[in-house]
């Protein structure tokens, strides 16, 4: 978070001096401090945070590659005359351990076109479906298993 506070300062100010940055980290550092202080964070959450970095940008992109694959799932779907759509709800559960990779999972269904979490109680999911093919392998999806790795590098077991 302070790297990123610092990155907001730079960008904000919209130039790049010595005493901008110097005053820039000064704020960044006052900030995170309050942040450690009051807001139950820690050097060790920030660390944390860096180390798994490349998993959330490698998280990123396979959503953003699984959103476009359901785009032109739901295109498909839209623009063939001869198919019916079956919508479905589905309930599965999920053996994620923290709510945050719970939650993400959530997110992601939702992000992704033909799906939306209904509801998510506890590690019970209900999923609306726009058909009953994208219902398929969504609770053992790329995403449940990334999670999963996440989950262990955080947890220490890796």
């Amino acid at each position: 978070m302070l790297l990123l506070f610092f990155i907001c300062w730079i960008i904000f100010a919209g130039d790049f001096t010595i005493e901008i940055m110097l005053f820039g980290i000064g704020v960044s550092a006052a900030v995170f401090w309050f942040q450690c202080k009051f807001l139950d964070y820690s050097i060790e959450k920030e660390k944390n945070l860096y180390r798994n970095i490349k998993w959330g940008i490698v998280y990123a992109v396979i959503l953003i590659l699984e959103i476009l694959k359901a785009n032109i799932g739901v295109m498909h779907l839209i623009l063939s005359p001869k198919y019916e759509v079956e919508p479905k709800l589905v309930r599965f559960r999920t053996d994620l351990k923290t709510d945050i990779a719970r939650v993400i999972l959530a997110n992601s269904i939702t992000l992704t076109p033909g799906t939306i979490t209904v509801t998510l109680e506890g590690d019970e999911y209900v999923v609306h479906c726009l058909d009953a093919s994208m219902a398929e392998g969504i609770d053992d999806s790329i995403f449940v298993q990334l999670l999963h790795q996440l989950e262990r590098k955080e947890g220490g077991k890796e």
